[in-house]
């Protein structure tokens, strides 16, 4: 069996953990903002300067890529752990304060998400508090929202979920940490709470072990998904080009 040391390996100048889902999930609950980038995300760090700040500055960045994973291996001979959004939602929802109300808040990306969320985590005994649910306007490339931040001012919960798309969502965690005046545990796993609320078509525990979520997704969404997963490709040159150091912006690297 492999030893994983619970530490932190650069990658693409992300540090990113190396520890098991529960360890994850102990050390983020402290506070600050956790990341789960994918590989199509991880290639624009190039050409978007914020989302590689938001990568960067993050508190926790957990492996969800298990094409990153491998190539790291092949290039460099380091194993990292993956832990999957999903495999972290599921332990995350675990967690016994999650059973007070007013401790969780929710982004979700439109009434229809945020009423599927809502009834998934009825079902598992996590009930929201009136108003701790928030559907996010479309941000565009600059992700900002003071309406947001003054309603988690009022509120403060404890934990924030985003289950908004990736490239907005790192953005948007790394604004309200830098805004907010208290530090609550920000936690970016995007749509990996659609496969437990039936918005997206339930990946089997095996599948998500063995790292193919991707493709499961990719036979339901063929149109959607493959397209998005094809441009991880490039994510070979990349780790190839740069290993442990922060990708420089393509007007720089010239």
């Amino acid at each position: 069996m492999p030893n994983y040391k619970t530490d932190r390996v650069k990658i693409l100048g992300v540090d990113f953990f190396n520890g098991s889902v529960q360890q994850a999930v102990k050390e983020i609950v402290r506070g600050g903002y956790m990341v789960v980038p994918s590989g199509p995300g991880l290639v624009t760090l190039p050409h978007d300067s914020r989302y590689a700040e938001a990568l960067i500055k993050s508190d926790m960045a957990i492996a969800d890529s298990r094409y990153m994973v491998l190539l790291w291996f092949f290039f460099r001979g380091q194993r990292v752990k993956r832990i999957s959004g999903l495999a972290f939602l599921q332990d995350f929802f675990n967690l016994p304060d999650l059973k007070t109300p007013g401790e969780l808040f929710l982004v979700d990306p439109s009434d229809d998400e945020a009423q599927a969320n809502k009834r998934y985590l009825e079902s598992i005994g996590i009930f929201l508090s009136p108003g701790f649910s928030y559907v996010a306007p479309f941000y565009g490339n600059t992700v900002e929202d003071c309406e947001l931040v003054q309603k988690l001012g009022r509120l403060r919960p404890k934990y924030i979920l985003l289950n908004i798309g990736g490239g907005a969502q790192e953005k948007l965690a790394l604004y309200l940490i830098e805004n907010l005046v208290y530090r609550p545990a920000v936690i970016c796993t995007g749509a990996a709470i659609a496969f437990l609320s039936g918005k997206q078509a339930p990946i089997p525990v095996w599948v998500d072990h063995v790292g193919l979520g991707w493709l499961w997704r990719c036979f339901y969404e063929p149109k959607k998904f493959i397209p998005r997963d094809l441009s991880a490709l490039s994510l070979f040159m990349l780790i190839l080009r740069f290993g442990s150091a922060q990708p420089l912006p393509r007007q720089e690297a010239r």
